[in-house]
Formats: C-alpha cells, sequence, structure tokens
C-alpha cells in the first residue's frame, strides 16, 4: 500500500472516531436535558405529561402541608398567574420555606407535580434566571413584597 493510501485511510478512521464519539456525546445529553417550566406554562398544556422536567417559582404563602412522623410535604407552587400543586417526600433544604424561590425536579402525575428534587434559592439576591423571567412576565400582586426585598432586622 502507498504512503497516499496509508494516511487517506488513517483519515478516515479518524473521522469515523470523532464522529462516533460526537453521536455518542449528543445521545448522553438527550437523556440529562430537562427543560424548565413555570406553572402558566404547565396550565396551557406546555410541559411533557411523561418526561421529567424542572417546575419553578415562589412557595406560596400558607400552602405547606407536612405529614406528621413523614418527611411527606405538599405545597403550591405559583407565578403568581396560575398555581400547581407539589408532593415531595424527602428532606427539604434548610433554605426552603413560603414566599420563596424554589425549583422543583420531577414530572406530573394528574395535576399534581410529584418533586424528586427540591432546590431552593440560596440568598436573597439569587434566583434561576428561568424564574426570574417567569416572574418577570407575571408580575405578583401588589400585596405581595418583591422578591428580593431585603428583610428588616
Amino acid at each position: 500500500m502507498m504512503a497516499r493510501h496509508k494516511r487517506l485511510v488513517l483519515v478516515l478512521g479518524i473521522v469515523a472516531g470523532v464522529g462516533i464519539a460526537a453521536f455518542l456525546a449528543t445521545q448522553a445529553f438527550k437523556s440529562n436535558v430537562m427543560f424548565f417550566f413555570d406553572p402558566s406554562q404547565i396550565a396551557a398544556g406546555e410541559a411533557p405529561p411523561d418526561k421529567r422536567f424542572r417546575l419553578g417559582g415562589m412557595v406560596e404563602k400558607g400552602s405547606i402541608d407536612k405529614t406528621p412522623g413523614s418527611l411527606d410535604v405538599k405545597f403550591l407552587v405559583t407565578d403568581f398567574k396560575h398555581t400547581v400543586a407539589v408532593k415531595y417526600s424527602g428532606i427539604l433544604p434548610d433554605l426552603f420555606r413560603e414566599g420563596q424561590g424554589v425549583v422543583a425536579h420531577g414530572r406530573m402525575h394528574g395535576d399534581v407535580f410529584v418533586a424528586d428534587e427540591i432546590l431552593a434559592k440560596h440568598d436573597e439576591k439569587y434566583m434561576p434566571p428561568e424564574v426570574a423571567k417567569s416572574l418577570k412576565d407575571h408580575p405578583p400582586p401588589a400585596n405581595v413584597p418583591p422578591v428580593n426585598a431585603t428583610r428588616g432586622s
């Protein structure tokens, strides 16, 4: 075989290897992607009924219902236009509370979002970009304090 043919085979082998690696990486990313939806999008039927996704918004005041003697908790997530009931069984983050931003990972079962992970915002100013956009699109009513208002000491 001539040197030219050997180089061609080598280059084609490298290109095929890179192509296969890119295909496998794409497939791995597809299976791990979770899209974000707010309560208004869920109410509009935009959320996938059979796949995991992220639900974000504010924990509605007075909505947290903990089952005594278990780790089960139910609460409502709102974007101040629509509300979604959330059911979770596990240890909640320390910063989880009413009136705070939350992102829940899970899937819809009927009208209830069953979460397998709950994330709470970690300081007074941080909010996931998707939640901030959702709240900007659906501002809270006048009687609800702004999201990043500081508390008095």
